[in-house]
């Protein structure tokens, strides 16, 4: 366990012990009942959150340890939920993180009374892109196929719609290879889509299809694939589909290079992964407190009480830890 995830966890049980205890499973204080998940949620939030997750014939799948103060499916849905109706701040939030100097956010789908939001979460498309959807219909959003943890549409600067699908990491490192198992069947599935001219990867480094079965490099091709093909189809109308990834500065464990053909490509992950790219300005990363805190600070400025904003301030104590 790194520094980072040590850190965290004595963070996020001193926030937890705040509720009742009966809430809490024994002698795990970062953890609650499975019964009461809703409490590693913002209590302000909650409702619609899990109202929104079990949408009527498209609902979406809360990961196995939804109820772990450490859940970076609860760490994303924290940060971007409560923007779902709110494309001001939201906008802020990806102008920073994309680098853009102006965007308008479009909306990328409707809540379950049919009123247009502005994020949606586990998004897996409106196609079987990939090939990974059962045969008798669509994939469940969240599991058993590739999805991204958020998604959200916006006007670029160069007049673009733009969709972005949001990869989201929070204490999470790596450093073996995903399980074997299986991976016959993601040789078949992903072999063909991954190197150009049919995916996103440069077809002159000698890689192959098993170089990304490590992770972070795992999860991010499969994003990659998703976005190229969504792109090519014109989903949703967009021009551009793009992959962004968000994850805790401090957690600098992430960013090793694991996969052992691309540790001679460079030190960083991230910085790694967007040079095999055909388009490069398909993938971005950036960290929670470089796209959030001046969206934050500029909220708690102008009203101190502000639910989103207030509650991330509190709830992950590192943010107030960054220089950012």
């Amino acid at each position: 366990m790194n520094a980072f995830v040590r850190q965290q966890r004595q963070q996020q049980s001193a926030f937890f012990n705040r509720f009742d205890g009966d809430s809490l499973l024994p002698d795990v204080t970062y953890r609650t009942k499975p019964e009461h998940f809703d409490l590693n949620l913002n209590p302000v939030y909650a409702s619609a959150l899990v109202e929104h997750f079990a949408l009527p014939g498209n609902p979406i799948q809360w990961h196995q340890h939804k109820n772990h103060a450490l859940s970076s499916q609860v760490c994303c849905v924290n940060f971007l939920g409560p923007l779902m109706h709110r494309p001001d701040p939201l906008a802020l939030v990806m102008k920073t993180a994309l680098g853009f100097d102006r965007l308008q956010m479009v909306p990328v789908s409707e809540d379950r009374h049919g009123t247009p939001i502005f994020v949606d979460f586990e998004w897996v498309g409106a196609a079987n892109h990939l090939g990974e959807w059962p045969a008798n219909g669509r994939a469940t959003r969240g599991a058993n196929a590739t999805s991204a943890d958020a998604a959200v549409r916006l006007c670029a600067p160069d007049g673009k719609l733009t969709t972005v699908l949001i990869e989201w990491n929070f204490t999470e490192t790596y450093g073996q290879p995903i399980n074997v198992r299986g991976n016959g069947t993601r040789l078949g599935r992903y072999a063909k889509k991954a190197f150009f001219p049919n995916g996103p990867f440069l077809n002159d480094l000698g890689l192959q299809m098993q170089d990304f079965f490590w992770e972070p490099f795992y999860q991010l091709a499969r994003q990659q694939m998703l976005a190229w093909r969504m792109e090519r189809a014109a989903e949703g109308g967009a021009d551009r589909v793009m992959v962004l990834h968000i994850s805790a500065a401090g957690n600098a464990a992430l960013h090793k290079v694991t996969a052992p053909r691309l540790k001679p490509l460079g030190s960083d992950a991230f910085d790694v992964f967007r040079t095999l790219l055909v388009e490069p300005s398909r993938f971005q990363a950036t960290s929670i407190e470089q796209a959030f805190l001046p969206v934050i600070r500029s909220t708690i400025a102008a009203d101190p009480q502000d639910p989103w904003a207030a509650y991330l301030l509190d709830r992950y104590a590192f943010l107030g830890e960054s220089n950012t």
